[in-house]
């Protein structure tokens, strides 16, 4: 079953299910910090297969409890592979049932960016706790209503930001936050890869993705103009560009948008699905800071402008997100990627488009509301 096909028949069958707004049964006595959370991956593609399930072998709080799929072999190798039982494996359409399975705390969903939302509802009105994959979703008003679901069904929400939980990324944050090299003036941020292959990827076919390369990698490096700095936007001018119009059909090949900040501080992102780009650099009044690479799987690096260099133990991003947002569900302790950012961070983008559209304008945002400035 292909994509499109895929997409059809999930949405078909969701529109018939009946949804829940039960409180989760296992946030009852959640505050035992002995306890691991059970997740379950909402498909079961090449970031659930080769980065989630495997980091999940590792957590300290949280473990593989359950799978959900359309692919019938999917499920015999999955339960093979992690032992788990045939109770907490579900398709897309039994997925509401999800509700009275004890062993699943968390819905993790790494499903086509245009089925997020869809399937974070859902998993909050079965009362579950919910990580979203990046991008959060493909509007503002999709973000808006996957926060709203949350709320409701009183269930945390986080969005799979990785980064946010990385060493070098916060190491980033206090030089910023400490002023070590006094005000921040300039940031420059890049995110991107040179997509080639199969033509056919759901990350090609807008109505999955909802974009290309701007919502694929350059939601990070909108972060890292933002905690690059440590402030929010205040307006965004925007241009994109196209080499392969023949490969590239139906979504943004390359975007570069340029930032205005509070302080009067510049930047500049640039995001791609035809180059290998995977740098950050912070230029302040006495000094600068460099990750390079800055925002893949690592191990990355960094180095200062007096001369020391960034070093710290690699770990697996998704152990560390996903221990993190279990240490949040279990103790209370800060959500590193809530709802609300991955929120901010779409209105950036729509705002991105707005401006490639309206031939660069500069399109001012009122980002302060959100209270997220990292």
């Amino acid at each position: 079953m292909n994509r499109r096909e895929f997409s059809h028949k999930t949405v078909r069958g969701a529109a018939g299910a009946a949804l829940f707004s039960t409180l989760p049964l296992s946030s009852l006595g959640c505050q035992n910090q002995d306890r691991k959370l059970g997740i379950a991956l909402v498909g079961l593609g090449a970031y659930s297969t080769y980065q989630l399930a495997p980091a999940l072998q590792d957590t300290q709080h949280c473990y593989l409890a359950g799978v959900v799929t359309g692919t019938p072999a999917k499920e015999q190798q999955w339960m093979q592979r992690y032992d788990i039982p045939k109770a907490n494996v579900y398709n897309y359409e039994n997925f509401d049932s999800i509700v009275n399975n004890e062993e699943i705390d968390v819905v993790y969903v790494v499903l086509p960016n245009a089925m997020h939302a869809e399937f974070c509802i859902r998993a909050a009105e079965a009362g579950k706790h919910v990580i979203c994959e990046k991008p959060m979703a493909v509007s503002v008003k999709e973000c808006d209503a996957i926060i709203h679901a949350c709320n409701k069904a009183g269930v945390k929400l986080g969005v799979g930001y990785r980064l946010q939980s990385e060493p070098y990324t916060n190491e980033i944050k206090r030089i910023v936050r400490e002023k070590t090299f006094g005000e921040v003036r300039f940031v420059s941020a890049e995110a991107g890869y040179r997509s080639r292959g199969n033509p056919e990827q759901w990350r090609l076919n807008k109505s999955l993705s909802g974009g290309g390369a701007l919502l694929n990698m350059g939601v990070y490096a909108i972060q890292g103009a933002i905690y690059g700095t440590g402030q929010n936007p205040i307006s965004v001018s925007a241009q994109e560009f196209s080499t392969d119009p023949d490969y590239f059909k139906d979504t943004d090949e390359s975007i570069t948008a340029q930032f205005k900040f509070p302080n009067g501080a510049t930047g500049n992102i640039f995001t791609s699905h035809s180059a290998n780009v995977n740098r950050h650099y912070s230029a302040f009044d006495n000094g600068w800071l460099e990750l390079n690479p800055a925002n893949n799987y690592g191990p990355l690096a960094g180095r200062l402008s007096n001369g020391q260099e960034l070093k710290f133990a690699h770990e697996s991003q998704q152990k560390l997100q996903m221990d993190d947002f279990a240490k949040h569900v279990l103790s209370g302790e800060p959500n590193r990627a809530p709802g609300e950012m991955g929120k901010r961070d779409m209105m950036i983008c729509e705002a991105i488009y707005q401006s490639i559209a309206e031939g660069g304008k500069t399109i001012s945002l009122d980002l302060g509301r959100m209270g997220i400035v990292e």
